[in-house]
């Protein structure tokens, strides 16, 4: 049930900088970071889907979907004030607006 193009009805659409955002943040903290010491950068491959790496004091860490779906309910939950558990976040590999993350 995709949509064509940018138009998502009734959801919510998170541009790929947020995402990188919501990543540096939650990340940052895990690894006693200043967010803007995290550098991230996102990827998408046909075999594994959706993944991330980050870099913090020159070193690289992979993250899983799991870890940027993470990020982003952690980041509904603190500044959108969406609870996380009942919202469906699904990413997205638009032509147009690269990786987006499509909240439902």
């Amino acid at each position: 049930e995709k949509e064509r193009g940018t138009t998502y009805m009734e959801k919510l659409v998170v541009p790929e900088q947020n995402i990188i955002n919501a990543i540096c943040v939650h990340f940052g903290r895990k690894v006693n970071a200043n967010p803007e010491a995290v550098e991230v950068e996102l990827m998408y491959d046909d075999e594994t889907g959706f993944s991330a790496e980050a870099y913090v004091n020159n070193q690289q860490y992979n993250l899983s979907t799991l870890d940027i779906i993470e990020s982003l309910r952690q980041t509904m939950r603190e500044f959108l004030n969406l609870d996380p558990i009942s919202t469906g976040i699904e990413l997205v590999l638009d032509e147009k607006e690269g990786i987006i993350a499509v909240v439902s």
